[in-house]
């Protein structure tokens, strides 16, 4: 089974993370022989500058035949890039692990959290309105459709971890919204250890006992803002991938933005662009069940774990002084 992949470099620290990964990429396709056709495209604020869009047709045209995308960091054009191409293919699960790699400097030991976070609707919908000079009103989207498919993706990923799930809401304010929400995951989420918590006792348990968690199920903006604080809480969010998934279309990316005050300088940290490659493998697994995209994944995960139990080879964030050449160098030394 072959796949198309669009390949979008992003903005600031985006190009260089990428271009440094693309012969780790290379190296995974060759030794396993997968059946992946890279197709590089433009979107972001420098897409913005030179089409006048973030988002350009052409690019657009491609993603069309691609069956996942692989996305640096864009800019100021976030919402008009990746918010869009979310809501123009419904990819709804918004999939988020917050977890410790060895010896990054944590006040925490072994978190393993996996937010499972609604894509497509909430306030982050879009429906902004002024009312006059003085006012101004958001709507806050919430259907029973797309919170009963959160709920079932979150119940699917907790049978496989420790089947556990924690829905976060805040229903006892939002009786209306985020009580419907609360309402569609209790009636899927069943044969599991269930419970629920309003969203900002979860933001203070996180920093308390982020142990205390296994699999979270929340909102689009809750998720947004938890999945931050748990990769910060794991680490660095640096380190934290992401994926973007739908019916018939995924999205990956580093959860971090572009970074433009260290754009060039060759000491942006690879990791999460990497992990969020490792977690395109698995994905391609699930809808080939070719165990090739599955080995590649694994090895790529191996790779990365391997250089940061050494404590030699990484970036300044998490408390190394080498280059994002140096350290994709040795990554891409260590794949089997």
């Amino acid at each position: 089974m072959s796949f198309i992949l669009a390949l979008i470099p992003g903005d600031g620290v985006g190009p260089e993370i990428v271009n440094a990964s693309k012969r780790i990429l290379g190296k995974l396709i060759e030794n396993y022989d997968l059946k992946i056709d890279i197709i590089e495209v433009e979107a972001g604020d420098s897409a913005l500058a030179k089409y006048g869009t973030a988002l350009p047709q052409q690019t657009i045209d491609v993603i069309n035949k691609a069956d996942v995308i692989l996305k640096g960091p864009v800019g100021e054009s976030a919402m008009d890039v990746v918010v869009k191409l979310r809501q123009m293919y419904d990819m709804y699960a918004n999939i988020r692990p917050a977890k410790t790699l060895p010896n990054v400097q944590s006040k925490y030991s072994n978190v393993d959290i996996l937010i499972v976070r609604e894509n497509t609707e909430d306030l982050y919908k879009g429906y902004e309105y002024l009312i006059d000079n003085d006012s101004a009103v958001g709507m806050k989207i919430i259907t029973r459709k797309a919170s009963e498919r959160i709920a079932h993706v979150a119940l699917n990923y907790a049978v496989k971890r420790k089947k556990k799930v924690t829905c976060v809401h805040k229903a006892n304010v939002m009786r209306i919204t985020d009580g419907l929400f609360a309402k569609a995951c209790r009636n899927v989420i069943k044969g599991i250890e269930y419970n629920e918590m309003y969203v900002d006792a979860a933001a203070a348990n996180l920093v308390r006992n982020p142990n205390m968690f296994d699999v979270i199920v929340t909102t689009n903006v809750y998720g947004d803002i938890l999945s931050d604080e748990a990769a910060q809480i794991a680490g660095s969010l640096g380190l934290a991938p992401s994926a973007n998934i739908g019916d018939n279309k995924a999205l990956f990316e580093p959860v971090h933005g572009a970074a433009f005050d260290i754009a060039g300088k060759d000491i942006a940290n690879p990791t999460a662009f990497l992990l969020s490659v490792s977690m395109l493998f698995e994905y391609l697994y699930d809808k080939s069940k070719d165990n090739r995209y599955l080995k590649a994944s694994n090895s790529l995960l191996d790779s990365i774990i391997s250089v940061y139990s050494e404590n030699k080879y990484t970036t300044i964030d998490v408390g190394g002084n080498t280059k994002l050449s140096q350290m994709s160098d040795v990554i891409y030394q260590r794949i089997k």
